[in-house]
């Protein structure tokens, strides 16, 4: 891996790339750190100090943004919950399937509807919280509020920009390196934030950190085990006549992954557990009843940790059943002449693809709900907020591994290039 980046960086059209993405990633540190207009900089400060630095997902996805109130406040999550809602669209509306399958065109036109869509969530989400920092630390004055909601949309698109200049000019999917880059900037925080809760428990708190090192290290390598498992399922290809040609017949094949939803799932789970206690920011008055809905949903509760096990078991499943398709796979696999050996061309072909599917995903959807409940059985065993945990190592794990394939494979392109040139 060493390698690989040693010759990445020797190459120049690949370095170039990599400085590129290097200073778009200090252009999304640098708008963490512009406060909005009317925002009380001091008040904002202390808060920070008194409070919790582990924060939720969504603020270390946002970079600690979201804690400052700063600019790039909601930052990529707009674009990627348009991005979700758009991929659930193109299998709910005929049309939008239908440009799917155009090539380019039609994948350009359901990128500028992402856009669009950004736009609006970003409208939505911006006027919600600026609402919330209202009440906070906002100035109260209605220029000052529209002129805050107009800054978090721009911030949001900005950013939404910054991340398809990295993917079209830099190293990597531009979404997945900035969330990358956020998270990264939040582990110095968590560590110093776990060594200062802990640090004045003596011999205790060593065993403490020594034991939570431990723990996040088994983690770190059970991730890299579950992001590269997959089945994969023999599939053989009968000869054929091509023109005038006859094509001899050929052995491959099909690999699933262990979780095909990846992060998606807890991402959902999460969104869909802090909906009650989003909205009851916008109620200064929550009375007993609401409160009492929001603590139980917390994670950290048993009854809430049980909801989140679940949720991540059903979206695992539903977005499973969204990107594959068993029925177009051996359909198409049909057409090409193609066949599982054992297994009938066809129905039964699909059948047997949808059964191996549920399976791999059932032990995929259980390996992810461990490792969400990571950063939970740590607070609740040592009593401590771990900032960074199961969620956040799934992701830097993930983009970090897509970062060594991208290098790898431009390392791979310029040497077939330099080959056919000579």
């Amino acid at each position: 891996m060493f390698r690989i980046f040693v010759n990445s960086w020797k190459t120049k059209e690949i370095r170039n790339k990599i400085l590129y993405t290097l200073m778009i990633f200090a252009i999304v540190r640098l708008g963490t750190q512009i406060a909005l207009p009317g925002i009380d900089t001091a008040g904002v400060m202390a808060a920070r100090e008194n409070a919790s630095l582990a924060g939720t997902l969504y603020s270390v996805i946002a970079g600690g943004a979201n804690s400052s109130w700063s600019l790039f406040a909601m930052g990529i999550g707009p674009y990627i919950n348009a991005s979700i809602i758009m991929q659930l669209l193109t299998i709910a509306i005929p049309k939008f399937e239908q440009l799917s399958k155009e090539g380019p065109d039609g994948r350009k036109k359901l990128q500028s509807y992402s856009r669009y869509l950004t736009v609006v969530l970003a409208l939505i989400q911006g006027t919600g919280l600026t609402y919330t920092y209202q009440n906070m630390y906002l100035v109260h004055s209605p220029l000052v509020y529209i002129a805050s909601v107009f800054c978090l949309v721009c911030g949001s698109t900005f950013v939404m920009w910054l991340a398809e200049q990295i993917t079209a000019k830099g190293i990597g999917n531009g979404s997945s390196m900035i969330i990358f880059i956020n998270i990264v900037s939040n582990l110095p925080t968590g560590i110093a934030s776990l060594y200062y809760t802990i640090s004045g428990s003596g011999a205790v708190g060593i065993a403490k950190v020594a034991a939570i090192l431990i723990i996040l290290v088994v983690v770190l390598a059970f991730i890299v085990m579950v992001n590269s498992g997959e089945r994969r399922l023999p599939v053989q290809y009968s000869s054929k006549m091509v023109g005038r040609k006859q094509t001899s017949g050929r052995a491959t094949t099909m690999p699933i992954k262990v979780n095909t939803s990846g992060v998606i799932s807890i991402i959902f789970a999460i969104s869909l557990l802090q909906f009650p206690q989003q909205i009851g920011n916008f109620f200064p008055n929550k009375g007993p009843t609401f409160t009492k809905v929001i603590e139980v949903l917390n994670m950290t509760h048993p009854v809430g940790a049980v909801l989140y096990v679940l949720l991540i078991l059903f979206f695992t499943y539903f977005y499973t059943s969204i990107v594959i398709n068993p029925n177009e796979i051996a359909m198409n696999m049909k057409k090409n002449g193609g066949f599982i050996p054992g297994i009938r061309p066809g129905q039964p072909t699909s059948e047997f693809i949808t059964r191996v599917v549920n399976r791999i995903t059932l032990v995929g959807a259980i390996c992810y709900a461990i490792l969400a409940m990571v950063p939970v059985v740590l607070q609740w065993v040592f009593k401590i907020n771990v900032g960074f945990g199961g969620t956040t190592l799934i992701i830097v794990v993930g983009v970090a591994l897509d970062i060594v394939k991208a290098l790898e494979s431009q390392l791979l392109m310029r040497h077939y290039k330099g080959f056919l040139s000579e």
